[in-house]
């Protein structure tokens, strides 16, 4: 009987190591497996940076984001937003970053001057140059396939964006404005905001004080100078003057060029809108008004509306927010590969 106990005793503890010693090769296979994604999500999140252009000492760059591979990939130029005042190209969306990286895009992320050291015309003019270089110089740098160029942004990025529809050449195959604007000589940016006005009013000096100097490509959206500058401006209805150079009541013409949503025609890119409905930054109308222009042109396009969300949409419902996302991948990939 003791022969029996002590067999069975030690068939327990072999069973017992062998167990062990299967759980330990599962928890080192499930380590060796997060490892190895950790690795790949590395090497997706991996970030080169480059100089596209040159004003006299200041290096205008861009920060291109690969997918893991060396296959040739359709490119995602992101545009920064922060009024044309703030930002830098460190601040892409990760809710577009990471999805197109995983979906085989490479994301390259621009600086361009910010105002008001810098007038719009020459912001303008970098971002014509930045996809420019992106067009000619992304084959070699990088391995992209700019014949497949989608562009996107947020806020004033999406402004960019938008412009990105009719000024440069080749036009993107397609466009994703998040809570941007058509129309910088529309009433919502050139009379006083009473959502601003609630808040205490700047004074012009302190509002100048903080944006004085030489030209720049970065400021951190947390700096008091520059939002003060800009709460100066949207109480006072000077964006537009301020930013611009242009003043909208006596030189509208001028700024036609600026304004995509006087610019939209047959040709303009596919265009997909997202944009809460309770945005009290950039209202919600400036996408239905580019909306509306598409339709008028036969442009395919679509809006989605976060309802309730601000600016920014961080307070929406997250299904709606994250179907949003989800349906803008799926747009692109309609005009990029031709996929549904």
């Amino acid at each position: 009987m003791e022969h029996i106990d002590t067999t069975i005793r030690r068939r327990e503890f072999v069973g017992r190591l062998a167990a062990g010693t299967l759980g330990l090769i599962g928890m080192q296979a499930g380590s060796l497996a997060q490892d190895r994604n950790k690795r790949q999500s590395e090497a997706t999140r991996q970030r080169t940076t480059f100089v596209y252009k040159r004003v006299g000492n200041l290096d205008i760059q861009a920060d291109v984001y690969r997918p893991a591979g060396d296959a040739v990939c359709p490119v995602l130029l992101w545009i920064h937003g922060g009024a044309l005042i703030m930002g830098d190209r460190g601040g892409v969306d990760r809710r577009i970053r990471t999805p197109f990286l995983k979906a085989g895009y490479a994301v390259v992320s621009i600086d361009y001057r910010l105002a008001p050291e810098t007038r719009l015309p020459q912001i303008i003019e970098d971002l014509r140059d930045a996809y420019a270089w992106l067009h000619d110089q992304g084959p070699k740098l990088f391995n992209v396939d700019t014949t497949r160029i989608v562009v996107a942004g947020g806020s004033a990025g999406g402004y960019l964006t938008l412009m990105t529809g009719f000024c440069v050449k080749p036009r993107p195959a397609a466009l994703v404005s998040l809570w941007g604007y058509g129309d910088i000589a529309g009433d919502w940016y050139i009379k006083p905001s009473e959502f601003y006005r609630k808040q205490t009013l700047v004074p012009k000096d302190a509002a100048w004080n903080g944006v004085r100097g030489p030209a720049v490509t970065t400021r951190a959206r947390g700096d008091k100078g520059p939002g003060q500058f800009y709460l100066y401006c949207r109480q006072q209805g000077l964006w537009t003057t301020n930013v611009a150079g242009i003043d909208p009541r006596t030189q509208d013409k001028e700024l036609t060029p600026y304004c995509p949503v006087r610019n939209v025609t047959r040709d303009y890119p596919p265009t997909l809108f997202i944009h809460g409905t309770r945005d009290t930054d950039v209202p919600f109308e400036q996408s239905v008004e580019m909306d509306n222009e598409l339709s008028r042109a036969g442009v395919e396009h679509k809006l989605i509306a976060i309802l309730n969300a601000g600016h920014g949409i961080g307070d929406g419902e997250p299904k709606l927010v994250a179907s949003a996302y989800a349906e803008a991948l799926a747009f692109v990939e309609k005009h990029v590969r031709g996929s549904a």
